[in-house]
């Protein structure tokens, strides 16, 4: 009796390996840029925590964006299980970039690139009636456990103009139909600086999912993203989200915004978006 009990227990712990084996975490991450003026919320401040909050979530991939140079390489430093790609929008690849980390031993990156959102996406360039120059980076991923192939695109949209808001998420998913002529599952995400009533959200949802609206789980968190360092305020501003291709085949099981703190301060300005698929 005891043999087959102990047959069956490591039946059960190779079946359970194999399920959870199959689930992907993804997480978007406005982690706002260092900057000495921000004072007690500067970088400096908290890196540490915003390092330790991805580590104890343990997301596969991320995506954030603001990220200065030197906070991308602190990141990387902090994370050394994740391999990382984007540029900065800027000349030489300074300035903030929309960097994607993934974990280096389950995928393998087939492919990758950053576009400028705006009407010359391939050069260093400020789109429409933008106030800064605003990218989008992408990637191509293999899944070394299940085979599945995908892309992530992560984008930042710009926080003045609104033309360049609309034109920017048309780039975004013109660029992804064009790359995408074998229908791989996508996911578009990023800090749209968009609230879910603006023409460019509903034009995405068009040919996309929110995953917060078809999460099997209910879910979790504020209803908001964006908290701007005030802990004694409710997060309801949204402006931050995760997408996928309809039709992509895939379930996404849970949705949660992370309203993480330590000492009445947050990791970032924005609280990050969190998704499981099964």
């Amino acid at each position: 009796m005891k043999k087959i009990n102990t047959i069956f227990l490591v039946m059960m712990l190779l079946v359970g390996t194999s399920f959870f084996g199959q689930n992907l975490k993804i997480m978007t991450y406005n982690i706002r840029l260092d900057v000495a003026s921000d004072g007690d919320n500067a970088w400096t401040n908290r890196k540490d925590y915003f390092t330790s909050q991805i580590r104890f979530y343990s997301p596969d991939i991320f995506g954030v964006q603001e990220a200065l140079p030197n906070q991308v390489l602190e990141i990387a430093s902090a994370l050394p299980n994740y391999n990382k790609f984007g540029i900065g929008r800027e000349e030489n690849g300074t300035g903030e970039a929309c960097t994607i980390y993934y974990k280096k031993e389950r995928f393998k990156l087939l492919d990758s690139n950053t576009f400028w959102l705006s009407e010359t996406p391939n050069v260093v360039s400020r789109g429409w009636d933008a106030a800064c120059n605003r990218v989008c980076t992408y990637g191509l991923f293999k899944d070394l456990k299940t085979k599945k192939i995908f892309y992530v695109f992560n984008l930042h949209l710009d926080h003045i103009g609104e033309v360049a808001r609309v034109k920017g998420v048309e780039l975004a998913l013109s660029k992804m139909a064009t790359l995408n002529t074998k229908n791989y599952p996508a996911f578009l995400m990023g800090d749209f600086n968009s609230e879910p009533e603006t023409v460019q959200i509903s034009e995405t949802k068009k040919v996309m999912d929110d995953t917060k609206e078809i999460s099997k789980e209910k879910p979790f968190g504020p209803s908001g993203t964006f908290n701007g360092f005030k802990h004694n305020e409710p997060v309801t501003l949204l402006l931050d989200y995760i997408f996928v291709s309809k039709n992509s085949g895939l379930t996404i099981q849970k949705h949660a915004v992370l309203s993480d703190s330590k000492d009445l301060k947050y990791p970032s300005d924005h609280l990050p978006v969190l998704i499981e698929i099964d």
